[in-house]
Order: structure tokens, then sequence, then C-alpha cells
């Protein structure tokens, strides 16, 4: 939807999906002729057979201005569509009160396209002028010699119209903001639905293949040597059972079913830092932390240990718990001191969204630390 001059209110737009897009022109050029030809129509034949050649152009040009109407308020920029506005009602005026033809209601076929296409701050000044200046003939008694006089019956009348057209103008304008809403809104979750799924595919098959590569090569190793071929089998069976694991944790993140928990996730860390033989010193229970926090802390036990496995080099992790924090440590190369990758990032994401902060870089003595602390 076009945004018009920036206020918003250039709803009658000209692109590619507004209605006067393609033949929305010739649409629109079938219901202006339906929409003036109870008012034109009569006006000409009469001026016809009074030779009053000066109405039939006014009212030609008026009829033009419908024409060129969805050109006239899409283009950019509000001069533009206010001096349309002026034009369409001057003309209206002009048969009104210097030709004395069409009557006050013949007004109508300006204040609707000025109600339509211009902001509403311009509309007030323009239809709202109009209305009044009827307001200042009728009340000085000039209404009788104009355009076959009027009355305040249909002075009210033309307020009644007019202030009924500002609020469905309003109302039509509310609804199509509501709906490039609800479209920005709809985009928005997919971006978000996609972030979600590409973390936690890298969460789950980061950790789950790190595990099958670190237990598919010692399996490989004790296979060239000839020795411990009952070990083989035992890695070769492990990288079976991750295998269908992380298969499934994949079809649950799809479906939005997978749950981590801190427990399962120690022990997973475990079996995967026994296989890359490196030291693990783990926690035997989680009754200590708080079971909201669980989750999340699983998660960040994931990345870290995934990261240590594969990066860093490392003889010895150590994972530390407390009631709202968790600390992952590794004695390795402690980090290349770059950008944090995807993993990092990921976690600080979850851990913001329950209001928690990561903490994640080289330690002074050597070796990597990740902190997560939820306060």
């Amino acid at each position: 939807m076009t945004q018009g001059d920036g206020t918003g209110e250039g709803w009658w737009s000209g692109d590619s999906t507004g209605p006067f897009a393609g033949r929305g022109n010739y649409r629109w050029l079938l219901l202006a002729a339906f929409f003036l030809a109870p008012f034109v129509i009569p006006v000409i034949a009469n001026a016809a057979r009074e030779s009053e050649w000066a109405v039939i152009v006014v009212v030609l040009l008026y009829a033009a201005c419908y024409a060129v109407f969805p050109w006239a308020v899409s283009v950019r920029g509000t001069a533009s569509r206010v001096g349309f506005g002026v034009v369409i009602l001057a003309l209206g005026w002009t048969l009104f009160a210097a030709l004395d033809t069409g009557g006050v209601y013949g007004l109508l076929y300006a204040i609707i396209p000025i109600a339509m296409g211009l902001p509403l701050g311009w509309m007030l000044v323009l239809d709202g002028g109009t209305v009044l200046a009827l307001g200042v003939i009728e009340a000085s008694g000039g209404a009788n010699g104009l355009g076959g006089g009027f009355t305040y019956s249909d002075l009210w009348a033309m307020f009644g119209i007019t202030t009924t057209l500002f609020f469905v103008v309003r109302l039509i304008r509310t609804v199509r903001r509501l709906r490039a809403a609800n479209e920005q809104i709809a985009a928005l979750a997919v971006g978000a639905e996609r972030e979600r799924l590409a973390r936690d595919l890298h969460d789950i098959l980061g950790h789950s293949l790190t595990t099958i590569t670190v237990k598919a090569g010692a399996a490989r190793r004790l296979l060239e040597t000839g020795q411990g071929e009952a070990r083989a089998i035992e890695e070769i069976r492990d990288v079976e059972s991750l295998s269908r694991s992380a298969l499934s944790d994949v079809r649950a993140t799809v479906s939005e079913y997978r749950e981590v928990s801190l427990a399962g996730e120690l022990a997973g860390a475990r079996a995967a830092l026994r296989a890359a033989d490196i030291d693990a010193e783990l926690p035997r229970a989680v009754d200590d932390v708080d079971p909201a926090h669980q989750a999340v802390f699983g998660y960040v036990v994931r990345e870290a240990v995934t990261n240590a496995i594969r990066h860093s080099g490392a003889s010895r992790v150590t994972v530390t718990l407390g009631r709202n924090w968790i600390r992952v440590a590794d004695d390795g190369r402690g980090g290349g001191g770059g950008a944090p990758g995807t993993g990092l990032r990921g976690l600080s994401e979850r851990l913001a969204a329950v209001g928690g902060e990561l903490d994640a870089g080289p330690d002074p003595d050597g070796g990597f630390t990740v902190k997560a602390e939820v306060r």
C-alpha cells in the first residue's frame, strides 16, 4: 500500500496492488460514469436546448476531474492533491453560483471526491468550508438567488452528508491501516518462526552431529587398529541411537513440541564428553535449580559442551549450577576472540526472552567460560 505523502492518508494509491491497478482504472471509469450520469445528462441536455455552451464546458470539465481522480490523488505530495480538490470544488461552485445550474446538491459531486482523496485536515478545510459558506449564504438571505435556491433543510442535508463522509472515510482508512498492520504482523511472525526453527535446529543438530562425529571417529580408529571390536560396536550402536534421537528431535522441533530438560542435557553432555575423551565434572542433580529456568539452562549446557568438543581442544569441562545461574567452563584454547557464533547468539535470545543474560568469553587464566543468569 502506497503511503502517499507520509501522512498515512494516501490510500487511493496507484501502486500495483491498489484499487486502480491495471484494469482497476477502467472499473473506476465505469463507476464514475454511473455515478455522474444522473447529474451530467440532465444538465447537459437542458444546456444544449438553451445553447448554454459555457455550462456544457464546465460540466464536461467536472466529469473530466472524475476521470483523472485516481491519478490526481495517488501522486506524491499533498500540494498536487489539494490543487485537484480546489479545482473540482471551484467547478462545482461555478455551476451552482455563477451558472445557476445543478442546484445545491450538485456541490456533492465535488465534496465526495475531496473526502475520498485528500487528507482529513484538508477535507475539513474544503468540505467544511463549503458547508459553512452555504450556511452564511442562507443566513444572509441570499439562498433564493443561487442555483434555484435552497432551504435550511437542504443545508442540514449537506451538513449531514458531509459529516457522514468524514466518519466513513476515517473508518475506511482505519480499516486499511489495520489490514496493513496485520500483514506486517504476519510477516514478522513468519520471520520469528524462521528464527526459532533455525535456532532450534542449530541447537539439536550441532550437538548431535558433533557427538556422532566423535563416536564414529572412535569406532573407525578401533576398527583400523583391529583392537576393541566390542567397544567399536558399542560406539556404532551409540551413533545409531543418537541419529534416531536427532531425527526425532528435528521432527518435534518442526511441530514445536520438543521439550528440553536440564537433567537430560547433562546426561547427554556426559556421554558426549566421554566419547571425546574429555574429563567431565558435572552435577549429578538439578534439584537446586529453579524449575522455571531448567529448560533454558539445558540449552546452555548443550551449546557450551558442543562448542567445547568441537573448538576448544579442552581436556576438562566443568559445569556448576545455582538456583538462577549456570556456568560451563573448559580448559581449552579460550576461543578465537571474534564475534559470537550462531549458537551463542541464539542462547542470548533465549535468555533475553526470560529476563536473563549470557556472559561468554575467554578466561584470563586460560580456557573458555559460558555463564548464564536469570535475574
